[in-house]
């Protein structure tokens, strides 16, 4: 199989006609083409009097070996195959602990290798947890076990469900096809920038669940991991509570994919001298225009055109002050979302549907904080930080769930408007007008106003008065690592135990997370294959 690259097509390009395009790409008669596939599709808009699409397109063929030494752009490839091998004769069964991404793939790949894993999630399944969630966007009264953050699927249920990711590693074909296989679409497979969107991976991961179940697995929710046993430094069981029941799960493997915002299970880690250390992450707000704006900056005249999906961007800006902003986690046609998971605490995040339709798109506006900054040498200062940051943010917003907000054209000294122009604020349960200075530290304010301006001499109107800030973003990654040895994927201090996922510091995102949550299942089954035969 070939996949022939850097194909420009025009936005008006009929997708079936990929076998004639291959052909005259690859200067063959459409004949000699036996089956053609897109592989990647991304829009180039880099000349906004000429925005169009690059292809890359999988083919089989005649005469391979010669469309290689004609087409320039071709290349060889192979389809990735993902085997699973099978264990038997389990005694006590894995424990996964928490039902992200990294602990979903790590369960499902346990599951198909015969393992029977026993995943414990202190939330609730999927259903129940987007009632808690609804009544806590609605009511401002907070799930503390099971709410965006907390529950079947991670923070990413409900996200903008992005799929893109820095990683290179061959499993990530497994992660996408996967998604498909339980109902995600198959544009995900080929788009550059895939995403599912939030209505739809609510559905995707109860599949998912129902699938793990069918094959052994057992998910346990309101399942809160309170403590582990071990002796001799390898791990023996894990201490949960169900609905105030106290249950122990003998076990000899505990992967835990608990997500970057269980901070308990940090304080405990460190309290049983699991080895941590400090780790960067980035604090800062989000920012909200009109998504009819944006598609105006990034796609000119052609915005609107019914081959263009809403614009989205990626941007950063490195400042005199030393410091740099730049955008994250950007939801084309999306909303700002109350993201906390403690009470007395202001946390928010993006998240769109499929179909990013919503009237305005938002993007976090982030800023890097080194462990330099965090004014203590504690394993856990960054986390201590984080929650200051929101505590302050909670008490900005009138220390009701209302976030803080603020008008860009306010934040840069342009006006003193404390009433909303054509940007209306998303979040729910509402907002109060407040400046940033409230609740972020100083040297974040600084490059924040700094740097908006900055992103807007790259995108047009991004510095417009009425856009919207609204704080605080503090969760894009873990302040914490969990250290763990390279080789094996085992914690250095504790034999048994898998730190995985976001949560742990080894990945950012749900495809990362994903990946790392194989790797981990991977390794168990490895070990218990050497079980076996020693």
């Amino acid at each position: 199989m070939l996949r022939i690259n850097n194909i420009k097509v025009s936005l008006d390009y009929d997708f079936k006609e990929l076998k004639k395009l291959s052909a005259q790409v690859c200067k063959i008669s459409e004949s000699q083409i036996k089956n053609a596939k897109l592989a990647k599709k991304s829009v180039d808009a880099r000349k906004k009097s000429d925005i169009h699409f690059i292809l890359s397109i999988d083919i089989e063929a005649e005469n391979e070996e010669k469309i290689l030494k004609i087409c320039k752009d071709a290349s060889v490839i192979k389809e990735f195959r993902y085997e699973i091998p099978k264990v038997s004769d389990i005694t006590r069964r894995p424990v996964i602990i928490g039902f992200g991404p990294a602990g979903m793939f790590a369960a499902l790949v346990l599951a198909e290798s015969g393992a029977c894993p026993i995943v414990i999630e202190r939330g609730e399944n999927v259903d129940d947890r987007k009632k808690s969630v609804d009544e806590f966007w609605e009511k401002g009264i907070l799930n503390e076990k099971s709410n965006v953050q907390f529950g079947e699927g991670g923070a990413g249920t409900f996200s903008d469900g992005k799929l893109t990711t820095g990683t290179k590693d061959e499993r990530i074909q497994f992660v996408l096809k996967t998604f498909v296989k339980f109902g995600a679409p198959e544009e995900i497979l080929y788009l550059a920038k895939p995403h599912i969107g939030t209505d739809k991976l609510q559905f995707i991961v109860k599949k998912i669940r129902e699938y793990i179940i069918s094959k052994g697995g057992e998910i346990r929710f309101n399942s809160l991991m309170k403590n582990f046993t071990c002796d001799d430094g390898k791990l023996t069981e894990i201490i949960t509570e169900e609905n105030g029941i106290i249950n122990r799960i003998k076990t000899d493997y505990a992967i835990l994919a608990v997500g970057h915002s269980a901070r308990d299970t940090f304080e405990l880690l460190y309290k049983n001298n699991i080895e941590i250390m400090q780790k960067s992450f980035s604090v800062g707000v989000r920012i909200e225009h009109l998504r009819k704006d944006i598609d105006k900056a990034l796609y000119g005249s052609f915005a609107g055109h019914k081959a263009l999906k809403a614009a989205d961007y990626k941007q950063v800006v490195h400042l005199q002050n030393g410091r740099s902003l730049y955008t994250f986690c950007m939801c084309p046609g999306g909303y700002v979302v109350a993201a906390a998971s403690e009470n007395g605490r202001i946390a928010t995040n993006g998240m769109s549907f499929f179909n990013r339709d919503g009237e305005n798109s938002n993007s976090a506006l982030l800023v890097g904080i080194d462990p330099s900054d965090f004014g203590s040498s504690h394993p856990l200062a960054g986390m201590y930080l984080q929650r200051k940051i929101e505590e302050n943010a909670f008490k900005a917003g009138g220390c009701d769930f209302y976030a803080p907000v603020t008008r860009v054209g306010t934040l840069l000294g342009i006006d003193s408007k404390k009433c909303f122009g054509k940007v209306i604020p998303t979040y729910k349960p509402g907002v109060r007008f407040a400046g940033i200075d409230e609740y972020l530290p100083e040297f974040v304010c600084d490059t924040i106003k700094k740097g908006i301006p900055e992103i807007g001499r790259k995108i047009k109107g991004f510095d417009d008065g009425d856009a919207l800030i609204t704080g605080v973003e503090s969760r894009s990654s873990s302040p914490v690592r969990i250290i763990r040895c390279n080789e094996t994927m085992c914690s250095v201090s504790l034999k048994g135990l898998y730190p995985c996922g976001e949560g742990a510091g080894y990945a950012g995102g749900i495809v990362s997370a994903a990946v790392d949550g194989m790797k981990c299942a991977e390794a168990i089954i490895s070990d218990m294959l050497k079980q076996q035969r020693s």
